[in-house]
């Protein structure tokens, strides 16, 4: 299963549910993202011939992060770029979460591991904007 979070025709996340598959090579993200998602099946015997990447000069303005759920239970929190709540979704072992654009928030439901992968050098808190959400921006579950 595929789900694409968005508002407003701005996409703001991707998520891969551990339970996805498909055949052959399938990129989710458009070629302008500064981070690309893809999800690969392929059969045994299959080759991808050896390869280096060449350098190629690129221009970053906002951070993508991609978060993969090793184990536990998250719940993210997703926001616009006005830091207005839009929605929550549970991730779960094996999910895989790409946060593309606008605000999220996370809390560990289970304890949890998370391996997250986005772009360098480090800008440490120059690289976000930290809030607090409104009270009728809180999530309540259901």
């Amino acid at each position: 299963m595929f789900i694409i979070i968005e508002e407003l025709n701005k996409i703001l996340a991707y998520i891969i549910r551990s339970n996805y598959h498909a055949e052959g090579i399938q990129f989710f993200t458009p070629d302008d993202f500064s981070q690309q998602l893809a999800y690969m099946s392929r059969p045994s015997g299959y080759v991808i011939s050896p390869h280096v990447h060449n350098p190629v000069k690129r221009e970053v303005q906002y951070t993508k992060e991609v978060l993969f759920i090793k184990s536990g239970k998250i719940r993210v929190d997703f926001y616009n770029e006005d830091k207005k709540y839009l929605q929550s979704r549970i991730l779960c072992t094996g999910d895989v979460l790409l946060l593309a654009h606008g605000g999220h928030g996370f809390e560990m439901l289970e304890d949890s591991e998370i391996i997250e992968v986005k772009q360098g050098p480090y800008a440490g808190e120059q690289d976000k904007t930290r809030f607090i959400p409104t009270v009728d921006q809180i999530y309540i579950p259901e």
